[in-house]
């Protein structure tokens, strides 16, 4: 079984920083891509950012030059650097994750932790 726990979420001001983890564990063999999605009170959940085993990465262009998607793999670990918030990046942060078992690839996400912008 795979089990992926975010850490790092808070309340911070408009324009603040915050810093959100996520680490797997459990038993697979490798992970593949980890990304990051959201939802906001009342709305559906959306993508956030991804990263791929060796570094590419992509993102929601809500949040392109704003947010930095990173991993560690000897950690099992991926990272979401957030600056210069904004109220509308309020949300239930999830970290989302492909680990190889056996034979197959299965997809997890974690229990999310909350983000809130406001002053």
């Amino acid at each position: 079984q795979v089990q992926l726990v975010e850490s790092g979420g808070g309340l911070v001001q408009p324009g603040g920083s915050l810093g959100l983890s996520c680490v797997a564990s459990g038993k697979f063999k490798s992970i593949g891509a980890m990304n990051w999605y959201r939802q906001a009170p009342g709305k559906q959940r959306e993508w956030v950012a991804t990263i791929q085993p060796a570094g590419g990465t992509n993102y929601a262009d809500s949040v392109k030059g704003r947010f930095t998607i990173s991993r560690d793999n000897a950690k099992n670990t991926a990272y979401l650097q957030m600056n210069s918030l904004k109220p509308e990046d309020t949300a239930i942060y999830y970290c989302n994750a492909a680990t190889l078992a056996s034979f197959s690839w299965r997809d997890t996400w974690g229990q999310g932790t909350q983000v809130t912008v406001s002053s």
